[in-house]
């Protein structure tokens, strides 16, 4: 634990919460309200948000606006993008009020913010003028941060409440209804759905009625295959070259708040098409000899769906082989156990491995993790502190028809150690470099 975690521990939670919400003021002040002349986007919820973010920059650039974005991937500021290197997704109050600031000087019409619960907690998000929230899905996640999952969807929530008029108001940029875009299959939906907001608009894949005065997207006519999905949105093809029906969702939130800005299907569509990739996301990293990919997965629910995306690329008698591991710095150590019987559902060989342990003795994540295989052959399973040795041998264990997957780090460019360091990480070069070297 680091000198300003065990600060935090002798500090009553109201006077930080005070502490926050002042500096988040006070950078607001100090950048001059920089949101009011901008339409701001929030999107929140426990997966997708990164994806929904970059789909949403890309629709609303093919509809020539200029945007900033700002997720767990990038910094975007027009055609300018730099990674993510802060390990975490919201920055800091001053750093986000200057780049919105930045935004405006840059006169960019939209920026796009993947927000976080813990974003929230620190009041990140308050002085900041939201014109949209989206939901995209809530699972467990941040429950011991949270004190529990109640608490956590009230992070959420709170988004959805910023929306309601503010002392500083919109009255400096052009009237733009406060909207809420929310996915109706996901089971806490109408509780995001019940704030006050001038639009409401909700997506699905299941083509349930939409409640009155809610405006409705719906996905209908779905295919999968290898890279590719489609479907199609009020009589449009809407072709995704990405994996996953978890991706119709983000698509459908992203095609949803594109709509809400009057942005034609066509060129939505278009826009879509482009995207190859969504770097860290369901990644395929090489194809040959057999598929690798990376995904960032991290809560049980977003790793079972990457495997089951994972299992369309398997050829005929293929395995699956993973390489797995979980976060430390004590989060969420609920999900260790789950994950590991999760891989063991999915995949004919797992490896568990290093991920980010801060100051967490690693073979200590590792072995609470172990205790989730229940009836998995030993001979399928292994333990390899190394990262980079772990994925050195999930490639020389596959072969022809097989899939690699790894997940957890996604495209981030840093692994976390103890004392507060970071070291420089990248799954995705790993892979290239070691492909190269056993070639």
């Amino acid at each position: 634990m680091n000198w300003k975690a065990k600060i935090k521990l002798f500090i009553p939670s109201q006077f930080l919460e005070f502490y926050h919400f002042f500096l988040a003021g006070a950078a607001a002040f100090f950048y001059r309200f920089p949101s009011r002349k901008l339409i701001v986007i929030g999107v929140t919820g426990t997966s997708g948000k990164s994806t929904v973010v970059e789909m949403t920059t890309q629709i609303l650039q093919g509809a020539n606006y200029k945007v900033a974005s700002l997720s767990s991937i990038c910094f975007r500021i027009g055609e300018r993008s730099y990674p993510n290197e802060l390990k975490m997704t919201m920055p800091g109050r001053f750093q986000l009020q200057k780049f919105l600031s930045t935004a405006r000087k840059n006169n960019c019409q939209y920026v796009v913010i993947e927000v976080t619960s813990e974003g929230i907690k620190q009041c990140r998000h308050r002085f900041i003028d939201f014109d949209l929230a989206v939901f995209t899905n809530l699972s467990p996640e941040h429950i011991e941060r949270h004190g529990g999952f109640i608490n956590y969807r009230r992070a959420k929530e709170k988004l959805f409440q910023s929306l309601s008029p503010s002392w500083f108001g919109n009255s400096t940029k052009k009237k733009q209804p406060k909207t809420i875009i929310v996915n109706l299959d996901d089971q806490y939906a109408h509780g995001f759905l019940r704030f006050k907001a001038e639009k409401k608009i909700g997506f699905s894949i299941k083509a349930s009625s939409p409640e009155e005065n809610i405006e409705f997207l719906s996905a209908k006519k779905i295919s999968s295959f290898p890279g590719q999905i489609i479907f199609f949105v009020n009589e449009q093809e809407i072709k995704i070259n990405l994996d996953g029906l978890f991706n119709v969702y983000n698509a459908l939130a992203a095609l949803a708040i594109g709509w809400s800005q009057g942005i034609d299907f066509k060129s939505m569509k278009r826009s879509l098409a482009l995207i190859e990739k969504v770097p860290g996301r369901m990644e395929v990293v090489i194809k040959k000899p057999y598929p690798v990919i990376v995904d960032y997965a991290h809560t049980p629910v977003a790793l079972e769906k990457a495997y089951q995306a994972a299992r369309h690329y398997l050829g005929s008698g293929g395995k699956l082989i993973c390489v797995l591991g979980a976060c430390g710095g004590g989060r969420d150590k609920w999900k260790r156990p789950i994950f590991a019987k999760i891989a063991s559902r999915y995949c004919q060989k797992v490896i568990l491995t290093n991920e980010d342990p801060y100051d967490e003795d690693p073979e200590k994540i590792l072995a609470e993790m172990k205790t989730g295989f229940k009836n998995f052959p030993v001979s399928n399973k292994t333990v390899i502190l190394d990262r980079e040795k772990a994925i050195n041998q999930a490639l020389s264990w596959g072969g022809a028809n097989d899939v690699v997957i790894i997940t957890g780090k996604g495209s981030e460019s840093l692994m976390c150690i103890e004392n507060g360091r970071k070291v420089a990480w990248d799954d995705r070069e790993v892979v290239r470099r070691l492909t190269k070297v056993n070639q």
